[in-house]
């Protein structure tokens, strides 16, 4: 390896104090750093840069939290090129190196000494009378929720076109295993080992109290139908890039071809991490 992109939580100066650091030694060891451009100019980096670092780097370095490293998984997009996620608070689920640890798991990396977890992709489509309106992937989850004011909200729900309900509630998550310890998790619904081929259907504060949360394969086609008249409905992906819904717009999820590509750390495993986040133990 030797081209390295570096991505962070710009607005933090932790980060970019990291950054700077990264890039000394980086270009120490005779390796090209490739910031990008927002993070060039906040740690002055001065170099002339390619129009997309991304289509030169062989390593993605992410340094922040696990939302940074969502949004970077999405941009990466087709390339699969490994990301090494450093978390500079607390430990992630997704950025799971500590600072303490990242020059010695990265000096292993570079060494293509690391270990790869696979996470699916949901790839996400919006139709609107019959078009296709919008086209995105999500590592985590997609949610359709009603805003503070709307009613209770009707969504009709299919499965490989076998009709499953028509939830009526505050809306509905879909998320992938990865995205199974977010908000899914806070609505009820199981931890998926971020492995495994499936994903989990949760509903939002459903008005049937028998409608709970459902595990389908991963090979699943899942289509929503917005059924409510003149409410205020949104479509948010990743908890991060959203749009609004009108009524008769239909939202179709299903396994992307593309897939996320983390490096995991040495030292610890999944349930380690589980444990730690979640507070597992503690009293």
């Amino acid at each position: 390896m030797k081209n390295i992109a570096i991505f962070a939580k710009i607005h933090d100066p932790r980060c970019q104090d990291v950054a700077i650091e990264l890039v000394q030694w980086l270009r120490a060891k005779g390796l090209t750093p490739l910031p990008e451009e927002h993070l060039a100019f906040r740690i002055g980096f001065g170099e002339p840069l390619p129009a997309n670092i991304l289509d030169q780097a062989e390593l993605v370095v992410v340094l922040g939290g696990d939302g940074t490293l969502i949004s970077v998984a999405r941009m990466v997009g087709e390339r699969g090129l490994p990301i090494f996620g450093v978390n500079l608070g607390s430990l992630g689920f997704l950025t799971e190196i500590t600072l303490d640890e990242m020059f010695t798991a990265l000096e292993k990396c570079l060494r293509r000494d690391y270990n790869i977890s696979v996470r699916t992709m949901l790839s996400v489509k919006v139709e609107r009378n019959g078009d296709l309106i919008s086209e995105n992937r999500v590592l985590n989850d997609v949610v359709i929720n009603k805003g503070a004011l709307a009613r209770i909200i009707d969504l009709e729900t299919t499965v490989n076109d076998y009709y499953l309900t028509t939830f009526r509630g505050d809306g509905l998550i879909v998320s992938t295993p990865t995205g199974s310890t977010g908000y899914s998790l806070s609505a009820g619904g199981p931890i998926l080992h971020p492995e495994l081929d499936s994903f989990v259907i949760s509903p939002i504060c459903p008005h049937t109290l028998t409608n709970r949360p459902m595990v389908v394969r991963g090979d699943a086609k899942i289509r929503v139908a917005l059924k409510c008249i003149n409410e205020d409905v949104c479509l948010t992906l990743d908890g991060q890039v959203g749009m609004k819904l009108e009524c008769g717009d239909v939202i179709r999820a299903e396994r992307s071809d593309l897939r996320t590509r983390l490096i995991v750390s040495n030292s610890r495993d999944y349930f380690e991490i589980l444990r730690t986040k979640l507070k597992w133990g503690e009293r």
